[in-house]
């Protein structure tokens, strides 16, 4: 396992050097200057010029992303020219947030989805079942940014129950904390949840139709110890997998719904990179973004051949 862990690890460094390639690339195809940003719409062009010059922007293209690459290399991901800190500051200042949100929303998708794809799946063709399904295939089809909208309109606006803005704080009551964490983390967890549900039932359907359960089932063990320690184990891998692709679609959805309600996590954070041309910033963010990927990914491969040894061994075979 360890060696399959190294070689994903080397494998990742291209991938990690083209997303930086490309961000940097994008970040000065933007319209604008960051040092007009900076300076506001009165600042004159010498103002401007004299600015990019501090800001090293007036150095060739190339020689920039050289420049870049190298301090990445020594742990550096340089000043932010709107907040003027390091990027690595913001950074660690700011994903506690979306941590918050991103793991709470993940817990809830899979203590629900799981649970009600595995309800569909032994009560198939039920009327359960088909309602569950319908809601799971419109989960999944949902906008994002729309549903947050629909929250904060029903919940916040219409009937008043749960603020719309902000992160509360736990410093000032338990409810007040917990209250501004509720929509967001619904509109997150919907989508997962709905992914969860449908992976669930189809791996569930293909495992307890299978002669081992129904061997189980011939010996007399209880439907209960089949369905926990035999089923469930078996319909894992599927699960697994999904879980890593929406741990992803976590971190880039929480994106849409900080702006929504205003969390001040990564994705307010990289909104408000862009909109000043923060250049620094916005491929600071995108970077970590690729290497929250690139870890969980290796984190899913390894956790997949602990559930399934024989992914190992094939895997090892095959090199």
């Amino acid at each position: 396992m360890l060696k399959t862990a190294l070689k994903r690890i080397v494998q990742c460094i291209p991938t990690l050097f083209i997303v930086v390639m490309f961000t940097f690339i994008l970040t000065r195809i933007i319209p604008g200057s960051p040092a007009a940003t900076i300076l506001g719409p009165q600042a004159s062009a010498a103002d401007i010029a004299a600015m990019e010059v501090k800001l090293g922007l007036d150095q060739p293209k190339l020689q920039q992303f050289v420049d870049y690459i190298g301090n990445i290399l020594q742990g550096d991901f340089g000043p932010s020219y709107m907040y003027n800190q390091p990027v690595l500051d913001l950074i660690a200042e700011r994903i506690p947030s979306t941590l918050q949100i991103t793991v709470v929303a993940l817990i809830i998708a899979l203590i629900v989805g799981v649970g009600v794809g595995m309800f569909s799946a032994l009560h198939q063709y039920s009327a359960f079942d088909y309602v569950f399904m319908i809601l799971a295939l419109v989960g999944v089809s949902m906008p994002i940014f729309w549903l947050g909208l629909m929250l904060v309109n029903l919940f916040s606006v219409q009937l008043g129950w749960l603020p719309n803005l902000g992160r509360g704080s736990f410093d000032i009551s338990f409810w007040d904390g917990i209250s501004h964490m509720i929509l967001p983390c619904i509109c997150l967890a919907t989508i997962p949840m709905a992914t969860f549900a449908r992976i669930t039932r189809s791996s569930m359907l293909e495992v307890i139709h299978s002669d081992s359960i129904k061997a189980l089932r011939a010996r007399g063990i209880s439907e209960r110890n089949i369905i926990f320690k035999h089923a469930l184990k078996n319909a894992l891998p599927p699960i697994v997998t999904v879980l890593g692709l929406q741990i992803a679609n976590c971190f880039t959805g929480a994106i849409l719904t900080e702006s929504i309600f205003s969390w001040p996590g990564m994705g307010t954070l990289i909104v408000n990179a862009i909109t000043n041309r923060d250049y620094m910033l916005i491929q600071g963010v995108v970077l970590f973004f690729a290497l929250v990927f690139v870890i969980v990914n290796l984190l899913v491969d390894l956790a997949y051949m602990v559930i399934n040894p024989r992914v190992s061994y094939e895997g090892g075979g095959s090199n």
